[in-house]
């Protein structure tokens, strides 16, 4: 599964850290941040706290596997 910007749609690498590519990353944070966002980011994998940033992988992930609820467990209960 490729990765696709989250803003644009553009295809990024599958190792990236963040989902949407640097042209957009630097319009919405400016070039400053992204780079802190990259390296902070960067950072967390290599210290094995970055799980997962994909949101279409995670989303898939969370439908793939249901919970079995019956009407008294679901939440928030109105």
């Amino acid at each position: 599964m490729t990765k696709k910007c989250i803003y644009c749609g553009a295809e990024i690498s599958d190792e990236s850290v963040v989902d949407f590519c640097e042209k957009c990353g630097k319009r919405v944070w400016g070039e400053k941040m992204f780079n802190a966002i990259i390296q902070n980011m960067e950072e967390a994998r290599n210290k094995g706290d970055l799980v997962s940033t994909n949101m279409a992988e995670t989303i898939s992930k969370s439908f793939s596997n249901p919970v079995n609820e019956t009407e008294d467990e679901k939440f928030p209960a109105y």
